[in-house]
């Protein structure tokens, strides 16, 4: 339900208006114009009328009215009411910026299964009377299961023509809802994954395959948080990521030439714009220094380790000569939302959906680095 709008005056023009010494709201010779065309339907004051109205009118009406005494308009003529609504905030669903999609199986499978394949075999000097030595190689899978989750919504006739009043659509906002809480649910199942008897459901903060965290080296305030760290504490922990990620790689990823993420706490993103005695900031020596690298923000990483915040360097591809798709991570959604059905009962509907998805897989834990402590 929107007001119209009678009039608006800009706060340039007010500011002019100040400047020049005039109200801000005037009438002048440029109005008479209009208030002799009141006369024309049937709106005025003759000269006689204003020198009698105040003899006429002095006295209060002694007679008492028929009705009730008031108090007054009644407020709900009196209210001008602002465009649209405004919605509830909620956090970021940040897992898919992060590692991305993938849309893989169908919503009623068990689970998402990732072959691992290692070779096996050393080379010996050759000899012609010696034994041929065979090579060989270990196959693993790697299994994760796939939950579902369910929202749905619930409309009743009455219901739906009081919210059109209000000029809202009941069954809409509904659908919009029931949407949103699979989203925040899957987002959830990213970061933690889904604690129940039996399920192999991870997330990107704890993917058993992941390495332990390390903890950033203390600054000259004797704190390892960067909230009290200067600019060179601050890049010699990201230079250490970046080192620590090349040496436990054994140089399959490097640091300058592979593309990297790096993922940080939205308590601690700010402090990228910290500077050095030359004007330099975190983030444009990080930009320089490692162009490749791309900077992802998420508050899921806000006290993620015992009340530690936490960062994750990790290269987004590794160019391995394997034949999966090479990605360090996947976040595997057999289905984003599918709408399960509509019953149509005699007072309104009735409506169900749902999705599924079976988690984050790090598929290449060596090209993953995690601090803790900043």
């Amino acid at each position: 339900m929107k007001s119209k709008q009678h009039g608006y005056i800009s706060g340039r023009d007010v500011a002019k208006r100040i400047s020049e010494n005039k109200p801000i709201i005037a009438m002048d010779e440029k109005d008479v114009r209009n208030f002799q065309a009141l006369r024309k339907v049937g709106i005025g004051f003759t000269g006689e009328y204003l020198r009698k109205a105040p003899s006429a009118f002095a006295m209060d009406d002694v007679n008492g009215g028929v009705f009730t005494a008031n108090a007054g308009t009644p407020v709900q003529f009196l209210q001008a009411w602002l465009p649209g609504f405004v919605r509830a905030a909620f956090a970021p669903r940040k897992i898919d910026e992060l590692i991305g999609i993938a849309t893989i199986g169908e919503w009623h499978d068990e689970e998402v299964v990732q072959g691992v394949l290692e070779t096996m075999g050393d080379a010996v000097p050759y000899g012609d009377t010696s034994n041929v030595p065979f090579s060989s190689y270990n196959a693993g899978f790697e299994r994760r299961t796939v939950v579902r989750f369910e929202k749905g919504i619930k409309v009743g006739r009455l219901e739906e023509a009081r919210a059109a009043a209000m000029r809202l659509d009941s069954a809409a906002e509904k659908r919009t809802a029931a949407e949103l809480a699979l989203e925040i649910q899957r987002n959830n199942v990213g970061f933690l994954g889904y604690n129940d008897a039996g399920v192999r459901t991870y997330g990107f903060l704890n993917d058993p395959a992941l390495p332990a965290y390390a903890t950033v080296a203390t600054g000259q305030s004797g704190a390892t948080t960067w909230n009290k760290k200067t600019f060179l504490e601050i890049t010699a922990d990201i230079r250490q990521a970046f080192a620590q990620l090349q040496t436990q790689s054994q140089g399959v990823v490097d640091a300058e030439q592979s593309q990297t993420c790096l993922a940080l706490p939205t308590d601690c993103s700010t402090f990228l714009s910290v500077t050095s005695d030359f004007g330099i900031s975190v983030r444009d020596w990080l930009n320089k220094t490692y162009p490749k690298c791309r900077v992802a923000i998420a508050p899921n990483l806000n006290k993620a380790n015992g009340g530690a915040n936490v960062f994750y360097l990790y290269a987004e591809t590794v160019d391995d000569g394997a034949t999966d798709d090479s990605r360090t991570w996947v976040q595997v959604v057999p289905a984003k939302f599918i709408a399960l059905g509509v019953e149509q009962k005699a007072k309104g509907i009735v409506e169900d959906y749902t999705n599924a998805t079976a988690g984050v897989m790090c598929k290449r834990p060596y090209a993953v680095y995690r601090a803790t402590g900043i």
